[in-house]
């Protein structure tokens, strides 16, 4: 590990950071965005209120609170506590409920992901209320870092920006956009022997978990994503909630001599999206890119940072784990490529793949301001051999 300590030590740096502008999303999303699926204001939002209510989207996101935020993070077994959360969650609820929320382990089901808004099973966080509800956001809390808890309300907070954006019908919007429209499935007996898995999944967010005697064994894909990219709602109220994953990119790109830039600037054209969206198994095709061995330090230094970025939102254990297929693959043969144009709010794509991950980055829709990133197992996803 010996290789990877500074960044290690940059992600606790990261992670504190986060914590302090971030934790008030974590303990006060719930309660700040209503649980109805109707709009309190009615159908006739004025452009004016529109405006006001970004505004507090925004405030909501980025506002500092006295509240602490629990999570696992100091554990290196979260599989026990994800196991404890997961039948707690299964006890509180009615029997058709929990009908809804357990699958067997091998049901096709449990491969069935996405991060497009769709119908999905399992149980809706927009169903569930007091004790139910806190239950299944502990779930969620200790299969995270704080700071990946944080990450994934701010990616449900921004449903309610796209509710006041989005034309068509009052109804549908609400239906189709709401930051409590996020399922929950497990996969198997949750306990602290045997295998069992669970996911939660919604627009722009999939986490998938397996979990063998409360090891994590398996933690992909895993999948973020952010609409609106940016929100510039005026001085004070401007938002990125993945800017690192541009900006710590973007820089790696922009400090290439002529001729790495000639190995790491592929094509002036992005693709329109990441690869394998709702595959079970990612795209694997040969890596190109830059390899880590011909950066400068600089370089070197920005995509560790970057691969922090990606790594502080999981638990330690799977991040040690994470840390170790790199070390193991050699961090000499992680190559760093891009795709696109070269500044803000431009089309750009990247990938950045070892023998033993690959993480892909675009963000290309709505002229540049739609991102989906995505880290996957070249092993496998699923715990399953790559291929099956």
């Amino acid at each position: 590990m010996t290789t990877f300590l500074p960044a290690r030590l940059r992600l606790l740096l990261n992670f504190m950071r986060a914590m302090c502008t971030h934790v008030s999303a974590a303990n006060n999303v719930s309660g700040r965005f209503s649980t109805s699926r109707q709009d309190p204001l009615g159908q006739g939002i004025s452009s004016l209120v529109k405006y006001l209510l970004l505004c507090l989207c925004v405030v909501s996101l980025t506002c500092t609170s006295q509240h602490s935020l629990r999570a696992d993070d100091g554990s290196a077994t979260p599989g026990i506590a994800m196991a404890e959360a997961a039948a707690k969650l299964a006890s509180v609820l009615p029997a058709d409920q929990k009908q809804k929320l357990m699958y067997k382990y091998d049901d096709p089901e449990r491969l069935n992901w996405h991060f497009i808004p769709k119908d999905r099973n399992g149980i809706t966080l927009w169903d569930l209320h007091g004790e139910p509800r806190k239950a299944a956001e502990d779930l969620v809390k200790v299969g995270l870092s704080a700071a990946g808890y944080a990450k994934t309300l701010q990616v449900r907070s921004l449903e309610e920006v796209l509710y006041l954006f989005e034309g068509g019908e009052e109804e549908y919007r609400r239906t189709r956009r709401h930051p409590h429209k996020y399922h929950i499935t497990v996969f198997g007996e949750p306990a602290a022997k045997g295998l069992w898995g669970w996911r939660v999944e919604g627009h722009h967010l999939s986490l998938n978990f397996s979990i063998q005697d409360g090891v994590v064994v398996s933690s992909t894909p895993e999948m973020l994503g952010a609409n609106p990219a940016l929100i510039d709602a005026g001085p004070g109220r401007r938002l990125r909630i993945l800017a690192n994953r541009e900006d710590l990119a973007r820089q790696i790109l922009k400090a290439c001599s002529d001729d790495q830039r000639t190995k790491m600037w592929i094509s002036k054209t992005a693709p329109d999206d990441i690869r394998g969206g709702g595959a079970p198994q990612p795209v694997i095709d040969e890596a190109v890119g830059l390899r880590f061995a011909e950066m400068s330090p600089e370089q070197q230094k920005l995509l560790k940072e970057l691969l922090g970025e990606y790594l502080s939102v999981m638990p330690v254990q799977v991040v040690k784990d994470r840390l170790k297929g790199i070390e193991q693959g050699g961090m000499e043969n992680v190559r760093f490529a891009w795709w696109g144009e070269s500044e803000v709010n431009q089309r750009h794509h990247y990938v950045i793949q070892g023998p033993s991950f690959i993480v892909e980055y675009n963000n290309t829709q709505n002229d540049a301001n739609h991102v989906h990133a995505i880290w996957r197992n070249v092993n496998g996803d699923f715990n399953l051999p790559s291929g099956k």
